[in-house]
């Protein structure tokens, strides 16, 4: 079996299928042709201040609009090392107006109808003979080589201080359900723990990657994927949406762009990959072991605790020449991760209540971004057609429309907004009544959210969905158990982020609570020896550490 059979084009040779979508550097190039681009040519270390730096456009008072991509040209380690790969952070969605120039749209109404065409109008990519992707390819004894395999690309610590080490964000993995032949891309974090090496965690939430490994774990074979690092922005924006299972991603990808998109056989898996591609690490997820994976700050806010996942073991990594690496700027939001969910999930709910229910009094679904990371308060907007039915009934169906989403669930009048918490809760405070107009629903999971079960020591395993023992309800939210950390780089380095800031003579800072991360309990001094260890550039101490703690799949019962 190998890539191409997934499709029905054959194979042609690259000269013959011209593309027209951009590639990231075409992106690029829009972004600074339109003043949304930040280029730092200085030195920058990954490990501590790539991070940083950019974490102050969202806790530093800056203005949504004033946010912008950047591009890090010249970034080193803690130990000085020099990469040859530039960093390309928030260059997907800083803003609106970064994620509207790479779906090459004007306005933000557009996107519902240009996602619903891209859907509805899918493209099969076609499969070329060769691309950029593989300009340079690395294998075998070289990947072991000091400085190359995963060490030879400059992934950034994503919290300093508390992160344990580099972790891949915009982190496309490429996999195929064995039975059915059919590819997902799917967007899951990659820890570096070694040089052929990469964690992951694939668990919660429907991801279809965890079906694609119990069905390769049933047939006794390991798991073929590809971490694809940075790609055509079509590609990246396709591999965070949720789609349903059997959807491949490629497809949507091609509707959005309106053309195929190009994609070459990997050198060592039975995949294929965007030739346009940056980065891509060819391996195998093992089914036989899980590994300690993490802690790593998430998006709901907080540390994620370790956990036992499966990993890839790296059989090749391939790139561009001169390949740009892309993370997203992802932990408490705001952040360029809840920003390309939020203008990609919100066209999705509203197409879902509007025209899939015809629930047509339903004008506008807000998913509340800051802190809150989207899933747990979402906002609906209803005319003055509206009913009583249709209201309870759209209330009912966004909490069911997507696991651990929509733990609160607000019905509001045209004239509130849904992005303005105080006008949601001025609303609640005075047009409506508690005992008549709030209802509680049990059965529900909890979904990519704390609290944990530990840290360190936690024997948590990856799973394909939580217990239903969650509920939709009004909540008192004060801390009242231990708590991972807040997961945004620890004080020192925010402190030393703000004297780059303000070297560099960028605007003013007005720093927002919380902008550094603190324990709140849930911490403890192996984790914080392993964060120090990461931003000295000895990360692979604790992946070999790690690795002496696998825990055969069988003995877990699994």
């Amino acid at each position: 079996m190998d890539g191409s059979e997934f499709y029905s084009q054959e194979a042609r040779p690259s000269s013959s299928v011209k593309r027209t979508y951009p590639d990231l550097r075409d992106h690029l190039a829009n972004l600074e042709a339109k003043g949304l681009l930040r280029r730092v040519s200085r030195p920058i270390d990954k490990d501590s201040e790539i991070h940083p730096l950019v974490r102050w456009q969202y806790r530093g008072g800056i203005r949504p609009q004033d946010r912008k991509a950047w591009l890090f040209e010249n970034p080193v380690n803690s130990h000085g090392k020099t990469y040859d790969i530039p960093v390309a952070i928030a260059a997907l969605a800083a803003n609106e107006g970064v994620y509207l120039t790479g779906l090459g749209v004007d306005e933000v109404g557009e996107l519902g109808p240009k996602w619903a065409h891209a859907m509805n109008n899918r493209i099969d990519p076609v499969v070329v003979d060769e691309g950029p992707c593989q300009e340079v390819v690395r294998q075998g004894d070289e990947l072991d080589a000091e400085g190359m395999g995963v060490d030879e690309i400059p992934v950034p610590i994503s919290t300093p201080g508390f992160d344990n080490a580099p972790y891949s964000t915009c982190s496309h993995w490429f996999s195929v359900d064995l039975e059915t032949g059919v590819q997902n891309i799917g967007n899951y974090r990659g820890q570096m723990k070694q040089r052929r090496k990469v964690g992951m965690f694939p668990c919660g939430l429907g991801q279809d990657i965890y079906v694609h490994w119990e069905k390769a774990r049933a047939m006794g074979r390991s798991l073929p994927v590809a971490l694809v690092l940075g790609g055509p922005p079509a590609v990246s924006y396709a591999a965070v949406q949720k789609m349903p299972y059997g959807i491949d991603e490629l497809s949507v990808a091609g509707g959005l762009v309106g053309e195929p998109i190009r994609v070459v056989k990997c050198k060592t898996v039975p995949l294929v990959v965007p030739a346009e591609a940056e980065i891509v690490i060819e391996g195998y997820i093992n089914t036989d072991f899980y590994e300690p994976e993490g802690p790593f700050g998430e998006s709901h806010g907080y540390m994620h605790p370790r956990q036992l996942n499966p990993y890839m073991e790296v059989t090749a990594i391939t790139r561009r020449s001169d390949a740009i690496f892309v993370g997203f700027i992802s932990q408490v939001t705001p952040s360029e991760s809840s920003m390309i969910k939020k203008l990609g999930y919100e066209p999705l709910f509203l197409n879902f209540l509007r025209n899939t229910l015809s629930i047509k009094s339903v004008t506008k679904v807000t998913m509340h971004e800051p802190l809150t990371n989207l899933r747990k308060l979402i906002v609906i907007n209803f005319d003055k057609s509206r009913n009583e039915s249709q209201v309870w009934r759209a209330l009912h169906a966004a909490s069911a429309f997507n696991q651990g989403v929509g733990k609160i669930i607000v019905a509001v009048d045209e004239d509130i907004d849904g992005n303005d918490a105080a006008a949601v809760m001025w609303a609640m405070s005075y047009r409506m009544k508690p005992h008549k107009d709030v209802e509680i629903i049990g059965h529900r999971e909890k979904g990519h959210a704390p609290p944990f079960l530990g840290a360190s020591d936690s024997r948590d395993v990856a799973t394909h969905s939580d217990p239903a023992d969650d509920s939709a309800m009004l909540v008192d939210a004060t801390l009242k158990e231990p708590f991972p950390p807040i997961s945004l780089p620890a004080k020192k380095y925010m402190e030393r982020a703000r004297e780059i800031w303000e070297e560099l003579g960028l605007p003013e800072l007005r720093p927002e609570a919380p902008w550094f991360g603190y324990s709140l309990g849930q911490w403890d001094e192996e984790l914080e020896r392993e964060a120090e260890l990461a931003v000295q550039g000895r990360y692979f101490e604790t992946g070999d550490k790690l690795e002496a703690l696998r825990v055969p799949v069988e003995e877990l019962g699994k």
